[in-house]
């Protein structure tokens, strides 16, 4: 099976990081966890954008 990620390998990291928190707790907003992982990993507003993309398409 192939699993598509984002470019970028600090974006990567979040998108994990995201899918690691979502197993968590699978209640809290993927929007909220987009907004701290791009803190948390320092994001770009570019950088931002894509994930947040990125993870839209995948829910």
């Amino acid at each position: 099976m192939t699993t598509i990620m984002p470019e970028g390998e600090e974006i990567r990291k979040a998108a994990k990081w995201i899918c690691e928190q979502r197993q968590d707790d699978p209640e809290k907003p993927v929007s909220q966890l987009t907004q701290e992982a791009c803190l948390k990993f320092d994001l770009s507003p570019m950088e931002a954008e894509t994930l947040s993309r990125f993870m839209q398409e995948g829910q």
